[in-house]
């Protein structure tokens, strides 16, 4: 279908932008970033004209649903929101360098997406369980969470290579980094946005579960694992704001978050549960 060709199209323009910023990053020179950030606003701008043309397509096929019901559309989704979220904070830093930390995430997205065997990239219709008007809604809050947690992983990686000398090194890769403190204080802003959309993600698929199951929660694999990074993050933010964690143990411990983030979207797709259908 033509949205999936466009799509794996952006797939390479993601791939190049992601060069662009690393080739920034060693080099030290400016123009390469730029031509990241063209990149990078191009990919997402024809990424999203490409889930709406599959959004419309949907319903030339009579199937008429929002492209979000299957793990190749979530893929789609996923990159994006991370791009979009990446953008916004690399427009509000006037910085670029999470760039060569967050595109990556955004291509092996689409890549998995658009190129593993594994992956129906068509159109279905929905399970009897996705039909509800709560799809929607549950969908953008939890991703939007995991882009947040997905920028914040990013951040605790720059934090951890970045020395707490600024004078200390000839590496301009390393110089380039912003200090640490700033690192800190823009990834605890990401992980607050990133709990605030897991907690309203979980909300909504509560009440989802219960129109769709009749309860609100039934432990299934998904559900379990995602109480189990929600309570992961709201450790970080407690130990922060009660214990005054800040800097190496937060950028710990966000690793650890989106790892879990990591196994809640992938790895549960293969255990039974309510949620397996998003292996599909």
């Amino acid at each position: 279908m033509l949205d999936s060709i466009i799509l794996s199209y952006v797939t390479f323009v993601y791939f190049a932008a992601f060069l662009f910023y690393l080739v920034m990053m060693v080099m030290g020179k400016e123009f390469p970033g730029r031509l990241a950030t063209v990149m990078s606003v191009a990919g997402l701008v024809v990424q999203t004209a490409a889930i709406v043309l599959r959004w419309k397509t949907s319903y030339k096929l009579g199937i008429g649903h929002a492209p979000f019901s299957n793990l190749y559309e979530s893929l789609v989704f996923f990159a994006w929101t991370i791009m979009l979220l990446y953008l916004i904070v690399e427009w509000r830093t006037k910085n670029k360098t999470l760039g060569v930390f967050v595109a990556p995430l955004a291509f092996l997205a689409m890549a998995y997406a658009s190129f593993s065997p594994n992956i129906n990239s068509g159109i279905q219709p929905l399970v009897p369980a996705l039909k509800s008007n709560w799809l929607i809604s549950h969908v953008i809050t939890c991703f939007f969470g995991y882009a947040a947690f997905g920028l914040s992983f990013g951040l605790s990686i720059m934090y951890l290579l970045k020395s707490p000398d600024t004078r200390e090194t000839h590496n301009i890769f390393l110089r380039l980094i912003p200090p640490r403190g700033i690192l800190d204080e823009l990834n605890y802003q990401m992980i607050l946005i990133g709990f605030l959309m897991l907690t309203l993600g979980i909300i909504t698929g509560s009440v989802w579960a219960h129109s769709a199951w009749g309860t609100y929660w039934g432990w299934d694999p998904k559900e379990t694992w995602s109480l189990i990074t929600w309570l992961i993050y709201a450790a970080v933010i407690h130990s922060r704001l009660v214990r005054g964690w800040k800097g190496k143990k937060i950028a710990i411990l966000c690793i650890v978050g989106f790892s879990c983030v990591l196994f809640t979207y992938f790895g549960v797709n293969y255990l039974a549960g309510l949620h397996s259908y998003a292996k599909s």
